[in-house]
């Protein structure tokens, strides 16, 4: 049954099914629901639930993010989501069989004077201030931006996020393109939708690049899962398939570890090769 799991996990991109993220786990046990929801939010402003303590890093990336980052903007990240006791990293591996380099993603917003990535996790749909988001990061870290010519997309976008925030709309374990339940990548693909921007066309799941490397999980898969190996699913992907490959949005920030930005806040991120490389690059 670990396999069947395992490979659930794969083919949603398994980090948006992690509930033991570092996020997770600074949450009082007390706490019953979505710990980034509405209800936990209106918690934090009464004091009932305490707020993330700060440190270096998260403060580079306060000021990072403040100096970089604007609405719609798409955070992609490498995730460390574990079955088994925490000896299968099914993030890395769920990326691995898309061919990508990240596990998960979100879309920016600014509200209150802070950049905020909203996203879903197991527990549903959540808003996060963009450092405490990064520390769930495990790995890979990269910035995507609809281009000049998309930008009026962006609106629309934020509004399909807070509305589906404040809904609490399932996250759905069965990666179904119905749209009355949203797992973490398709969340991101539906908010462009809706206003008007189509990023990705979702896959067969037995047609992903290295679908094949993974035998024992797919056995496993067709006889334990709800996930059937021929529907079709949004996906991360690379410079061919899924969100990345989007010719609609630009790359302005790549990194290969999130411990520091690398780029100085307030300094302006350029790239002098082309915006859909996969050559892995730092942005400076």
């Amino acid at each position: 049954m670990s396999w069947g799991l395992a490979f659930f996990a794969l083919v949603s991109q398994a980090g948006c099914l992690n509930t033991g993220d570092i996020t997770g786990q600074m949450i009082p046990h007390s706490w019953r629901g979505n710990p980034w929801g509405p209800d936990a939010e209106a918690a934090r402003r009464c004091g009932r639930l305490p707020s993330i303590p700060s440190n270096p890093s998260m403060s580079a990336w306060d000021a990072w993010g403040r100096g970089h980052l604007r609405d719609g903007d798409i955070v992609f990240r490498m995730g460390d989501a574990r079955i088994a006791c925490g000896l299968y990293p099914f993030s890395q591996i769920s990326a691995e069989m898309a061919d990508s380099r990240y596990s998960h993603t979100g879309i920016v917003a600014w509200e209150n004077g802070e950049p905020v990535v909203y996203d879903t996790n197991k527990l549903g749909p959540r808003k996060q201030p963009f450092p405490i988001w990064v520390l769930d990061v495990a790995g890979g870290i990269a910035v995507k931006r609809p281009d000049a010519n998309n930008q009026r997309f962006v609106s629309g976008a934020l509004v399909f996020c807070r509305d589906t925030y404040q809904r609490q709309v399932p996250f759905d374990r069965r990666l179904s393109l119905d749209q009355d339940q949203f797992y973490c990548i398709e969340l991101t693909e539906r908010a462009y939708r809706s206003a008007g921007l189509v990023l990705s066309e979702p896959i067969r799941i037995d047609h992903l690049p290295r679908y094949q490397h993974f035998p024992k999980a797919v056995w496993f898969a067709r006889h334990f899962s709800p996930v059937r190996p021929d529907q079709s699913a949004f996906v991360i992907g690379n410079d061919s398939i899924g969100i990345w490959s989007s010719r609609a949005l630009t790359l302005i920030y790549e990194a290969p570890d999130a411990r520091f930005p690398y780029a100085e806040p307030g300094e302006v991120t350029a790239r002098s090769t082309d915006a859909h490389s996969n050559s892995g690059s730092i942005l400076r």
